[in-house]
């Protein structure tokens, strides 16, 4: 039987929680916070009101990937969410990059417990744990969020399929937060099923599914990163150039994959074949947490990425079969 699917059948009708916290926290405050980072990454930061957030890129002149972010407009500071790992490197560039301008950076990463909830019941669930509506929770957009006085915020997950809400509360407090969770009937899920239902919406992660060598239209990121409206942002003529000129034509895209089902489970890395050649790697792999089978997200050649295309995927000396059933992003 599907471990995954297993234990999503225990959040289908409830929530569950799953920690977050190796993830880095960037805070931006001053007086020029906003068009700073206005001017370095590919989404309208300029757009954003107190409360809300946006999903964005930051990217060299060549116009690949140095990290993803998620902004959240605090109002009188910014927070950015970024992969593993990046927090006290990004701290550093940024303000490598500050010359007159007011602005402080610092990697909050330690200060703040940060943990997803998910599942049928969330906005509901969340509400009882942290004191707040669940009405307003339900109709927050992808990454608005909602205060919590002194004790942090809590914004809506920008996952597409499974609703979802991550809460920031202060490190110190880590312990009444879980106890919180508990008890409203959140439970603990397991880092598998949390990466599955990644997979399953088709949302890459840096460090995983994307990589310094990245450009984020591979990805997919057009629509979720990229603004078109805004002015002039880091990587920016490179973005243009493969969209006006090249018709947006990548040399590789990032797809998600159904396996037929199996009792294998297949690996990152393995390779992705059509018509008898190898097109592409996975990156991501997972039991799905629906259905009986395996899903991936991997990339392969744009004249493979077709939307139902049936590939085979070389496990050890198997031969699995798979479908590409969408892009990722």
């Amino acid at each position: 039987m599907n471990p995954i699917a297993t234990q999503y059948r225990t959040i289908e009708a409830g929530a569950g929680w799953s920690d977050r916290a190796s993830r880095g926290r960037l805070r931006f405050e001053g007086r020029d916070a906003v068009p700073f980072l206005q001017a370095l990454v590919s989404n309208d930061v300029a757009g954003l009101s107190a409360g809300r957030g946006i999903y964005t890129t930051y990217l060299t002149p060549q116009g690949r990937m140095i990290a993803d972010l998620r902004i959240y407009h605090r109002g009188d500071f910014l927070i950015g969410g970024v992969a593993p790992g990046l927090s006290a490197s990004l701290a550093t560039r940024f303000d490598q990059l500050i010359f007159t301008e007011d602005v402080r950076i610092t990697d909050d990463s330690a200060m703040w417990s940060e943990v997803a909830v998910m599942g049928g019941k969330a906005a509901k669930l969340v509400g009882a744990a942290v004191s707040a509506s669940a009405s307003a929770l339900a109709t927050l957009p992808p990454l608005g969020q909602i205060s919590l006085g002194s004790s942090g915020f809590v914004a809506r997950d920008d996952d597409p399929e499974t609703p979802g809400y991550v809460i920031f509360w202060p490190a110190r407090e880590w312990d009444g937060l879980i106890d919180r969770l508990r008890s409203a009937g959140i439970v603990q899920i397991s880092d598998a099923l949390a990466d599955a239902l990644r997979i399953a919406s088709g949302r890459p992660a840096f460090g995983i599914d994307m990589t310094e060598e990245t450009i984020p239209l591979e990805a997919g990121l057009l629509d979720r990163a990229i603004s078109m409206t805004k002015g002039c942002y880091v990587g920016q003529e490179v973005i243009v150039r493969v969209l006006h000129r090249g018709g947006g034509r990548v040399a590789r895209r990032l797809v998600r994959l159904t396996f037929d089902p199996g009792p294998t489970l297949p690996q990152p890395g393995d390779s992705i074949r059509a018509d008898g050649k190898d097109v592409g790697r996975l990156t991501s792999v997972a039991w799905s947490p629906y259905d009986p089978e395996a899903i991936a997200l991997g990339y392969v050649h744009r004249d493979a990425a077709e939307i139902g295309r049936r590939v085979t995927v070389r496990h050890d000396a198997s031969e699995l079969g798979a479908a590409i059933d969408s892009f990722a992003g």
